[in-house]
């Protein structure tokens, strides 16, 4: 069974002094070297928020506050601060990943009128990534998934890879939840387990 490794948006602006910085995210960095040393992967591919500066996720871009709630294209949008803009340092992968035996990068969010969580495809599922068709053209039927963060862009891929007929894995180790409420890293995992991903670790 062909594997691949998918790391999820380790990006400056995810990590520490990040504009959207996720609890704990450094400490992710050095237990996904360490998948990528110690297994074999047929392909290792990173994801990539790349959201214009115009961006209608963005607080800032519709005069609402961090936190806030809107209907963008008739689903519910989280409000974020300004974050991964297309060519900024905050976009850049972290600097301590290593990316010598990345194979491909999938870039999305770059849709202003749409936000993106999963490597697959967008929010309203009008658009594909391209990442399905890179693994189905390569044979990859499993998949583990790692990287940042765990309660949105990490669980939105999970489970889009289980509906998308993978044996998908996650590694708990390799992940860090925002958790704008408490609760919501812990719900995650439930929500991901129903779904039929297996957690390791």
């Amino acid at each position: 069974m062909k594997k691949a490794l998918i790391i999820v948006d380790v990006q400056n602006d995810f990590c520490e002094g990040g504009a959207l910085a996720v609890p704990g995210a450094n400490e992710v960095i050095p237990y996904i070297n360490a998948l990528m040393d110690e297994n074999e992967y047929d392909q290792i591919v990173l994801t990539q928020d790349w959201h214009p500066a115009n961006h209608k996720s963005f607080a800032s871009n519709n005069g609402r506050k961090v936190g806030e709630s809107i209907i963008l294209n008739g689903v519910p949008q989280f409000m974020w601060p300004d974050h991964c803009i297309q060519g900024t340092f905050g976009a850049e992968f972290h600097k301590d990943l290593n990316r010598d035996k990345v194979t491909h990068i999938v870039q999305k969010g770059k849709n202003v009128e749409i936000d993106s969580y999963s490597g697959f495809q967008d929010n309203n599922h009008f658009m594909k990534t391209g990442l399905d068709d890179f693994l189905k053209y390569h044979d990859i039927q499993l998949l583990e998934i790692v990287g940042l963060a765990m309660d949105y862009c990490v669980k939105f891929t999970c489970i889009d890879a289980v509906n998308s007929g993978y044996v998908t894995c996650l590694h708990f180790n390799g992940t860090r939840a925002v958790n704008v409420k408490p609760d919501n890293g812990r719900d995650a995992i439930y929500d991901m387990i129903q779904k039929g991903v297996t957690v390791l670790g």
